[in-house]
């Protein structure tokens, strides 16, 4: 008896299906009542212009990356467990608690994974713990990522597929870039993880979160901290555009693609810790 791949697909994605519900909140922990003179509703919002071109064009797909795996999928097993996040934690988070002591480096996870292992064995070196948003495209190339990132107690989030301009696209075809990632991170790790971002937009909108509900996702992670590292400026830049802007509670956007970003790491860890501030996962800041 023949089954339709894409029937397969779905109907796995949907187990965790879960209703949508309304309204974003900038902080973790805010009810939407403390936050009513909060961020600006989505449609109000400007997005960066980089999240627009810095991927493949809608409804095409990207090149195929050069090279081989670097190594067989490894087999799946547990992941670390994260800690609960706080009541009230919103859909979409930008930020955690400005009260705390604390930032989350996030990384979108694409690109040379020699520079993507060597920016992880830094963090580590200075005590901190990243989350990284995978592309699957990523992983299905670099497959052995997956298990070097949690190793290194480290956080994993899903970044779609295909890493396309998820808001223009249909209800179906995000919904399938979400699915499809998920399905890689489940695969290899054992867990579809706790986070999605959207692809080429800072924030998601309400086509995007409902699609991200029905794969399993409760809580969609933007960021209110971006360096534009994705520009090449120069580590010295990426570096004081981070710590100007950063405080207590920010979630940070950076991209493990880029040398200059591994370059200005050192200084910005040192920099963070001689504010007070330690860096951790984006479970550890909200729960």
């Amino acid at each position: 008896m023949t089954v339709d791949r894409r029937t397969v697909l779905r109907s796995s994605a949907r187990l965790a299906a879960l209703s949508a519900t309304g309204g974003l909140v900038a902080a973790c922990g805010e009810t939407a009542e403390q936050n009513a003179s909060g961020p600006a509703s989505f449609a109000a919002r400007v997005q960066p212009s980089h999240l627009n071109t810095e991927g493949p064009a809608a409804g095409g797909l990207p090149a195929a990356p050069s090279g081989t795996p670097t190594a067989p999928p490894p087999t799946p097993s547990t992941p670390p467990a994260s800690p609960p996040l706080a009541a009230g934690t919103p859909d979409e988070v930008v930020n955690g608690p400005r009260d705390r002591k604390q930032v989350a480096l996030t990384f979108h996870g694409q690109g040379d994974p020699a520079l993507a292992t060597a920016i992880l064995t830094t963090a580590e070196q200075h005590g901190a713990r990243l989350t990284v948003m995978v592309v699957g495209t990523w992983l299905d190339q670099q497959p052995a990522m997956a298990r070097r990132i949690l190793d290194g107690g480290h956080e994993l989030g899903n970044h779609t597929q295909n890493h396309l301009d998820i808001s223009t696209m249909a209800p179906q075809q995000a919904h399938d870039e979400i699915a499809q990632c998920a399905q890689r991170l489940q695969k290899l790790t054992g867990s579809i993880g706790r986070w999605f971002r959207p692809s080429a937009a800072q924030y998601a909108n309400a086509m995007v979160r409902q699609q991200a509900k029905l794969v399993g996702y409760q809580h969609c992670l933007s960021f209110d901290v971006d360096p534009r590292d994705y520009s090449d400026p120069g580590a010295d830049v990426v570096q004081r555009r981070l710590l100007k802007s950063v405080q207590g509670g920010s979630v940070v956007a950076l991209h493990m693609g880029h040398k200059g970003t591994l370059d200005a790491l050192p200084g910005i860890l040192d920099g963070l810790k001689g504010m007070g501030l330690s860096v951790v996962t984006a479970s550890q800041l909200c729960a």
